[in-house]
């Protein structure tokens, strides 16, 4: 243990994060190992002492000083402590250093193999504590492997602590999207679960989260708070609705999502592959969010029913496959976007 060994300890640190102390620690804790392995006595009175500031490791065995022997293990004779130190006197305890090189080639082993597990779970609960903090936010990873047989990708995310694996499920992918290796996909960090096997990162392609991140990545107003994102819903790959208001009656919430000719939402819309989006006025007026989330259809009229969940929306006779859209579409995540239960009629049977 010279100082060569206590600069990659620093190195370690630098590069991935790991502690000294931390290691220092594991190493002790592998030495003693050693010596068990070495010796087959018990460790209860073997300790080790890293000296930091001259860059060496002891290690030292504690014994009690008796007249006769009964555990060599535990014990030393009144004669043989008199070698160390012509002070010691029965009942005193002496610390006696142990030549660490002398352990055989299964103990060291033993060794190794403690500073290299101890290395894996410092890095495995680094790369934990780093994607914690980055759950609900939006990172950037690169597809390394499609898994053919179930459309699984395989991306690799860039942490602190190093390169780390996660797994894009086919049904967290975009429907439509075809990945490749290499890519450089914009993911969502849904949750991080620690576990036997190391963290395990849970991303998605398809959780409205995507999308609100996306907005507050590509608009200043909605990252400086003057713009806020009331709701989303989400179809993905096919259409979100998303709604917005303003703190400042002088910026268009609308406008400032969709950008100098439209060079914002283009933005979105492309990381998306062709997503559409609907960006509509929020309002504290249901009957006015209502109209609004049915963009871009024309709304007659909103009429909230006794049980404040439903309305019953007229819309002109030309408008009504609009206001429904495809497969009930537009109909659809209106109803998610504002929470309301929407029952749309032609102007011509309302009457």
């Amino acid at each position: 243990m010279n100082a060569d060994f206590f600069d990659a300890l620093y190195d370690i640190e630098k590069e991935k994060g790991i502690p000294v102390d931390y290691m220092l620690d594991r190493i002790s804790q592998a030495l003693l190992s050693a010596y068990k392995k070495d010796t087959s006595e018990s460790v209860d009175n073997v300790f080790v002492e890293p000296d930091l500031e001259n860059k060496v490791i002891r290690m030292y065995v504690r014994k009690t000083v008796v007249e006769e022997v009964t555990d060599p293990a535990l014990e030393i004779s009144v004669e043989s402590a008199a070698e160390i130190s012509k002070r010691l006197s029965v009942g005193d305890h002496v610390d006696i250093e142990v030549e660490t090189k002398r352990f055989g080639r299964i103990a060291a082993q033993t060794a190794k193999q403690v500073i290299i597990q101890g290395i894996r779970e410092a890095e495995r609960g680094l790369i934990y504590q780093e994607f914690t903090s980055k759950e609900h936010e939006l990172i950037t990873a690169v597809v390394t492997r499609i898994d053919q047989r179930n459309g699984n990708a395989y991306l690799e995310i860039n942490g602190k602590g190093g390169h780390s694996e996660a797994v894009l499920l086919a049904s967290e992918q975009i429907a439509g999207e075809e990945l490749r290796d290499g890519d450089h996909l914009k993911v969502y960090v849904v949750d991080v679960r620690n576990s036997s096997r190391g963290p395990q990162i849970l991303i998605s392609r398809t959780h409205p989260g995507l999308v609100k991140r996306l907005f507050e990545l590509e608009v200043p107003e909605i990252h400086d708070g003057i713009v806020e994102i009331s709701s989303i819903a989400r179809e993905a790959g096919m259409r979100t609705k998303i709604a917005v208001h303003s703190n400042d009656e002088d910026v268009d919430p609308i406008g400032a999502c969709i950008g100098p000719r439209g060079s914002r939402v283009e933005s979105i819309v492309d990381e998306l592959r062709g997503e559409k989006i609907d960006i509509v006025r929020y309002s504290d007026n249901p009957e006015e969010y209502i109209a609004s989330a049915l963009s871009p259809a024309t709304v007659i009229s909103v009429t909230i029913l006794e049980d404040a969940k439903s309305c019953q929306v007229i819309v002109p006779d030309d408008q009504l496959s609009l206001a429904i859209g495809r497969e009930g579409q537009n109909a659809r995540l209106a109803a998610r976007l504002t929470g309301y239960k929407i029952d749309i009629k032609p102007a011509s049977q309302s009457l």
